[in-house]
């Protein structure tokens, strides 16, 4: 499972954490404006946004898990396990009889980045969009997702159900797994009494009560793994967060928005003795252009800057996660 969010400060940032018991091969991949990306049903875009993102690169083609655009449009596919579901190939679309556009699931991120340089155009987009349940190949079944797509100016959850696409304005810049996002934004009902401030007693006037701890005001904050769960607490520590609008200050808070819903191997067991941990998180400034990103066992923040690549070549450019750190000794 997987926490996404959004910060603006003077720019803005986007990014995830990718919760799951082992990775497919993760790595930082920068799609040029040049590199040719083949739609199964669209054709082949030659000439695009320029793109970057963490993705398992299969047969030379990146599958992203999130990316950002040069013009600072941001999208990451979270699961959205028994919920998500695909339609076949529209064959109006296919013969063009309709403006109906048929998008494989895996080719959804590319297919809004490449073209939409903002949310506005997004939603324009899909209006004709047609998600299909059309597999990578046989050996990457269509994963059961759905999407956070934002820029500077607002932030949508895009959810492909059996009765239809749906999309959601997503104010508090947040997304978590099921329930589907309408149920968990009415969730957030229930924690309007929550404050980062400290509490004052309503209990009983007859009552006295003793504030004997800092942080009170969050009493009744999950801090649990469940999606549902990381949904209120990143929404809430989202929301309350205060930093400096310097870069460095930024992607410090960043990390520690979603450093509150980490995952530790051992806290959450799966079958066979695994365990579901946080492989990777990631902050995204899509207004420079920088990728950011923490792995399990290195905290140390590396970065990756799609504007030192060439972003008019036609090949992708690749960087594996790093994913051992190192002990700094002071003494």
């Amino acid at each position: 499972m997987c926490t996404a969010a959004t910060y603006k400060t003077k720019d803005f940032y986007m990014g995830r954490t990718l919760d799951y018991e082992f990775s497919y091969g993760d790595e930082v991949t920068v799609t040029p404006r040049n590199y040719p990306i083949n739609f199964r049903f669209m054709g082949v875009r030659n000439n695009h946004f320029a793109m970057i993102g963490m993705a398992h690169v299969a047969d030379d083609y990146p599958l992203y898990y999130e990316a950002f655009n040069e013009k600072g449009l941001g999208m990451a596919g979270l699961n959205f396990v028994d919920n998500a579901a695909y339609s076949e190939p529209d064959l109006r679309g296919l013969n063009g009889e309709s403006n109906i556009e048929n998008v494989a699931v895996f080719e959804f991120i590319p297919w809004i980045l490449s073209q939409c340089a903002t949310v506005d155009e997004a939603k324009e987009r899909l209006q004709f969009i047609n998600l299909t349940n059309t597999q990578f190949n046989e050996m990457f079944p269509c994963a059961n997702l759905h999407w956070i797509i934002a820029d500077k100016e607002s932030c949508i959850t895009v959810e492909s159900m059996s009765d239809g696409l749906h999309i959601y304005d997503n104010p508090v810049g947040v997304l978590t797994n099921n329930p589907p996002f309408n149920i968990q934004m009415f969730n957030l009902n229930n924690y309007m009494g929550l404050s980062a401030k400290q509490p004052e007693s309503n209990f009983s006037d007859r009552l006295d009560f003793n504030r004997y701890s800092r942080g009170m005001g969050a009493l009744g904050l999950p801090g649990d793994l469940s999606s549902q769960s990381r949904f209120v607490k990143v929404a809430f520590t989202k929301m309350n967060s205060v930093s400096g609008d310097d870069e460095k200050s930024s992607v410090s808070q960043f990390f520690h928005i979603l450093g509150s819903v980490d995952q530790q191997r051992g806290c959450c067991q799966l079958d066979d003795d695994k365990y579901e941990i946080t492989i990777y998180t990631c902050c995204c400034n899509t207004t420079k252009g920088i990728y950011y990103y923490t792995s399990y066992d290195n905290h140390q923040i590396c970065a990756v800057d799609m504007h030192k690549e060439n972003l008019d070549g036609d090949k992708l450019v690749r960087y594996p996660l790093i994913t051992d750190g190192e002990i700094r000794a002071v003494n």
